[in-house]
């Protein structure tokens, strides 16, 4: 079963606008997640190929460093169309699975993968962890790639929820705690942090936002 991973990248000069942070503090903090994110899943027995969909330089550079697939997205309307840009090169190369992942989930590990996947159902299925607020959809399984169109943004979780029922009768609503954990405003960065759950990246954080 060949199971691929998408992440859209936005321009990290018009990302993460809720932190307050100075534009270069938050692309230096972009760099690292994304960077960690990958390294993860490019050490995951599951995924076959990791997709990038951005037209930011910098996540393109860091994406070849794992060998990811680059699909420039030049419009960037929004995080659905990021999507199906990749569905499509996800069919034509005869991928059985997808997985979405937002870049701002750092402390992801292998076993979140593990665990997740083992919810699959076959023929047809979708798998859903919520963000910690159950506002949002930190990862999305789908089988085949093409079972449903996404629909981030305004309370993607419960819409991806609906939609999924829709379409199969196998959907898993998973909680997955280091995949629930992303970075929305000030106070997800500070919960992440006293988490802890990946000193070296906590202390990587913690330097940039220290740093002037």
């Amino acid at each position: 079963m060949k199971i691929a991973a998408i992440i859209p990248v936005k321009t990290f000069s018009k990302a993460k606008t809720r932190l307050d942070l100075s534009p270069q503090h938050v692309e230096e903090l972009c760099k690292v997640m994304l960077e960690e994110i990958l390294q993860t899943l490019s050490i995951s027995p599951q995924i076959e190929k990791i997709i990038i969909v951005t037209k930011e330089e910098k996540a393109i550079e860091i994406g070849k460093k794992f060998n990811a697939v680059i699909i420039i997205d030049e419009k960037e309307e929004s995080v659905n169309n990021a999507v199906s840009l990749a569905d499509k090169y996800l069919l034509e190369n005869n991928f059985d699975v997808s997985i979405v992942f937002p870049q701002d989930i750092p402390f992801i590990k292998t076993q979140d993968i593990d665990f997740m996947l083992n919810y699959k159902m076959h023929p047809n299925f979708a798998i859903i962890v919520p963000s910690r607020r159950f506002d949002g959809t930190n990862a999305l399984v789908r089988m085949p790639v093409d079972l449903m169109k996404t629909h981030y943004d305004e309370d993607s979780y419960k819409i991806h929820m609906n939609t999924a029922k829709n379409h199969t009768l196998n959907v898993a609503m998973v909680f997955v705690k280091r995949i629930m954990w992303d970075v929305d405003n000030a106070e997800d960065l500070k919960f992440l942090l006293e988490q802890n759950e990946k000193p070296e990246i906590s202390e990587k954080i913690k330097n940039i936002l220290e740093s002037n």
